[in-house]
């Protein structure tokens, strides 16, 4: 039976790539894409919801679907009021977790942060672990919290200390622990495509267990 997704965060890195793979599966006839910004991409799979992202619940009876793909994050550079960060690396992903419990969607996949936790001192650290606490509270029946280390892949934005820590990555990686390296985007949306076909129940993943669930593709 073909599957109908629904994507949070298609505009950025991974959630673009995402789009692109899911596109290609044979095994996804729809594609829902709820963003503030549109994709510009024709296709008969894509049915796009233009909405304000922090008014989410208002939108429950199209949030409908068999996985959901949560890609939604954003920056301290992006977004420097911590209220706003908040309410989107907070707020959207655990809004769209209690509208997929809330429409039965079985399948709920958000990407976190490596370090995650809500007892850190830290703000990202502690926000992130917030959003993976509440979201896992949900009990949606397969469920999986991805805890990737520094993303890597072509943005359009400039992050300049992305670039210096993918730069010091990749000259001394043979010195960084497998868990801290860097993953790429695309081997994340591989992962991604994968779990949301498989009958496991909830898992937290790190960037190792990310890319050998990734390699299954190859």
């Amino acid at each position: 039976m073909k599957k109908t997704a629904i994507i949070l965060g298609a505009t950025g890195l991974t959630g673009g790539i995402l789009l692109e793979k899911l596109l290609k599966d044979a095994s996804f006839e729809k594609i829902k894409l709820f963003s503030r910004s549109s994709v510009d991409k024709e296709s008969p799979k894509i049915e796009e919801h233009l909405i304000d992202m922090f008014k989410l619940e208002e939108h429950s009876e199209a949030f409908k679907a068999d996985v959901v793909f949560c890609c939604i994050g954003t920056t301290k550079a992006n977004t420097p009021d911590k209220e706003t960060y908040k309410k989107i690396d907070y707020g959207i992903p655990v809004s769209a977790a209690k509208l997929a419990k809330q429409n039965g969607i079985e399948t709920f996949i958000v990407i976190s942060a490596m370090g995650a936790d809500s007892n850190s001192s830290i703000f990202y650290n502690k926000t992130k672990g917030e959003m993976q606490r509440d979201v896992l509270q949900q009990n949606i029946e397969k469920t999986y919290v991805l805890q990737p280390s520094l993303i890597a892949g072509d943005r359009n934005e400039n992050r300049f200390g992305e670039k210096a820590a993918t730069f010091f990555m990749k000259t001394f990686g043979f010195l960084i622990p497998k868990k801290y390296k860097m993953i790429q985007a695309k081997t994340i949306a591989e992962a991604m495509q994968i779990l949301a076909k498989k009958g496991d129940s909830e898992k937290i993943l790190t960037s190792e267990e990310l890319k050998e669930i990734a390699s299954q593709s190859m």
